[in-house]
Order: C-alpha cells, then sequence, then structure tokens
C-alpha cells in the first residue's frame, strides 16, 4: 500500500512548513487528489488516522480530499472526455491517439491553521482559522 508512503511525505512537508511559520498545530490539511492517480482515498484517510496519532503536530488535523476528475484529449479531433467512463478510446471519433491532460494529480492544496488567540477577545472559546498555501506534495 503506496498510501502509507504518501501520508509520511505529506507529514514531512506539513512539519517543513509548520517550522518555516512556527505553527505549533495544524487544523486542517486539503488534498487534490487526480480520480487515476492511483491513490486510493479510503486507504489514505486509514493512512493519515494512523500517521496523525504519531505526529503530535497533526493529532487534531483533519484530512479533506476533493477529487480532480480524470480528463483526457483526443489529439485527432480535440475534443476532451470522461478517462474513467471511456478510458482510452475517444468516445466521439474513436481515436486512441488520447492522452490524460488531468486527474493524475496529488497536491497539498490548502493547509488550515488556527489562529492565535486575541487578548482582547469576548469570546476566548471559539475557533479560528488562517489558512496557509502550499500547492505541491
Amino acid at each position: 500500500m503506496h498510501e502509507l508512503g504518501v501520508v509520511f511525505r505529506v507529514v514531512e512537508d506539513l512539519k517543513q512548513v509548520a517550522g518555516e511559520n512556527d505553527l505549533s498545530a495544524i487544523h486542517r490539511v486539503t488534498i487534490s487528489l487526480g480520480e487515476v492517480s492511483t491513490v486510493v482515498p479510503e486507504y489514505l484517510q486509514d493512512c493519515w488516522k494512523w500517521a496523525r496519532r504519531r505526529t503530535p503536530l497533526l493529532e487534531e488535523t483533519e484530512l479533506v480530499i476533493e477529487k480532480i476528475p480524470a480528463v483526457t484529449l483526443c489529439g485527432d479531433c480535440g475534443k476532451s472526455y470522461e478517462t474513467v467512463k471511456y478510458a482510452k478510446k475517444c468516445p466521439h471519433c474513436g481515436s486512441d491517439h488520447t492522452w490524460l491532460i488531468q486527474g493524475n494529480e496529488f497536491l497539498i492544496k490548502e493547509i488550515e491553521v488556527p489562529e492565535p488567540e486575541e487578548e482582547n477577545s469576548g469570546d476566548h472559546n471559539q475557533e479560528k482559522c488562517g489558512t496557509a498555501k502550499k500547492t505541491s506534495a
């Protein structure tokens, strides 16, 4: 299961971002995951839960996965189509001169962090979040 290796890499990237930004916690991480990336979202979530328990920085961090649909472009007719539904053969002209243009990505899209509590705030129990962004894992 390569999802565990992927999670190790994401954890290392998050630790680096936390170090560069003096963060002690991360609230949420959003991953953009291509539909044909070979990463299974359910396995990724399971591995994330395992890694979270072993990484103090991420103990309360939610992993959100946003699916990027797979799209293929036909080199003969120039039209694009759903890769998963039609595979390599273009449904418009029948050509197999096609290539994947979207759907194989794996990116850290967004890192959301708790904001420091304001000293004069009336409600100290309300959670506030800010966002840091990193573009790839």
